[in-house]
């Protein structure tokens, strides 16, 4: 019983931590009100955008870690 409620408790945080990467994905595209699109912007191997994308995901692995 107590594994499914940390599994719950898991996807909780999983949620929230995709949710927070979202909005800081969108406040970018609307700090830079110009034409940027981080996809394209990865095709044309920029090494900082793929940086930032990298570090969200490290974001939602330290949330996860928290859970565990």
């Amino acid at each position: 019983m107590e594994i499914l409620s940390k599994i719950v408790e898991m996807f909780i945080y999983v949620g929230i931590g995709v949710m927070f990467c979202t909005i800081g994905y969108k406040m970018i595209e609307k700090v830079y009100k110009k034409s940027f699109n981080l996809n394209e912007e990865i095709d044309n191997h920029n090494k900082a955008v793929g940086i930032m994308i990298s570090g969200m995901f490290i974001g939602i692995a330290i949330i996860m870690s928290g859970v565990l």
